[in-house]
């Protein structure tokens, strides 16, 4: 079995498993940044804005969460860095799990 080594942990899953684990955590801070910009643009005065309404609302929403995506993936918080080595650890006893059981029930 191949070892890779992810921030630091050594882990058997190869590099798609990693890359996918990788994304997943870039969503989920993408997802945190997003409720933190959005309660960030909710105090924001639309002064200089739009005027308000509907279509400011919507917009605002939109520009936080592209806002978020993009914090997200050039780094964000580090949430995600921090995460993923406890989504490797669940994925690789995942995994040991399923090759160790048999049968339809685990």
């Amino acid at each position: 079995m191949e070892t890779n080594v992810v921030n630091g942990i050594k882990t058997s899953l190869n590099n798609h498993q990693v890359q996918k684990l990788r994304a997943q955590a870039q969503d989920l801070e993408g997802v945190f940044l997003n409720l933190l910009t959005k309660e960030m643009f909710a105090t924001a005065k639309s002064e200089n804005g739009f005027g308000g309404g509907f279509g400011e609302d919507t917009w605002r929403s939109m520009q936080a969460e592209q806002l978020a995506n993009t914090m997200a993936q050039n780094g964000g918080l580090g949430i995600a860095d921090q995460i993923l080595g406890d989504m490797i650890a669940l994925q690789e006893a995942n995994q040991s799990t399923t090759m160790r059981s048999s049968g339809v029930y685990r």
